[in-house]
C-alpha cells in the first residue's frame, strides 16, 4: 500500500510539472517605443492560443482562449473570458493597477503556460502566445517562447 502511494504521488508531481511551463526568463512589458504619463492604471492584452468555434451551418471562426491572472506572489486574481464579443476574433483588453503579475494561458504548441508581465501606468502590455506576432523594432529586446516564436517586449 505504501509503495502504491509513493508511485501515485510521484506520478502526480510529474503530471503537474508537465501541465504548466514558464515561457520567458524575463517578464513581458509594454512596447518600449511608447511614452505615456506615469499616472493611472495600465492594460493587458493576451493573444492566447486560438480555439475553433462553430454554430450550426455557419463557417467556423477562431477566438483567443480564456486565461488567468495571478499576483506576483501567486494568488489568483482573475479569470478572463478572452473574447469581448460572441463572434469577436480579438482578445479582451483588461485594465489593471500598475505592478507585476503572472498570466497563465494556453499557448501555441503548449498546454498551460505561465508568463510574468509588468503593467505600467497608461500603457498596454501585450503577450503573444498564439505564435502570430512578428516584432518590427530592431535592437529592442524580445522575450521568446521555447518553441522559437516571439511573445512580447522585454520589460524594463
Amino acid at each position: 500500500m505504501k509503495k502504491m502511494l509513493i508511485i501515485l504521488g510521484t506520478a502526480t508531481l510529474v503530471l503537474a510539472g508537465c501541465a504548466s511551463t514558464q515561457v520567458g526568463v524575463a517578464p513581458v512589458g509594454p512596447d518600449p517605443a511608447t511614452v505615456a504619463p506615469v499616472t493611472g492604471n495600465g492594460q493587458l492584452e493576451v493573444y492566447s492560443a486560438l480555439s475553433a468555434r462553430s454554430e450550426g451551418n455557419n463557417p467556423t471562426w477562431r477566438q483567443h482562449s480564456s486565461y488567468y491572472i495571478y499576483t506576483a506572489s501567486g494568488r489568483r486574481l482573475r479569470h478572463v473570458d478572452n473574447a469581448p464579443g460572441y463572434y469577436s476574433t480579438l482578445p479582451r483588453l483588461v485594465t489593471l493597477p500598475p505592478g507585476e503579475y503572472i498570466v497563465k494561458a494556453r499557448a501555441k504548441d503548449a498546454l498551460w503556460t505561465r508568463v510574468p508581465v509588468v503593467i505600467k501606468p497608461n500603457e498596454i502590455t501585450r503577450v503573444h502566445l498564439d505564435g502570430n506576432w512578428q516584432p518590427n523594432a530592431p535592437g529592442v529586446e524580445v522575450v521568446m517562447a521555447p518553441q522559437g516564436y516571439a511573445i512580447g517586449w522585454r520589460a524594463h
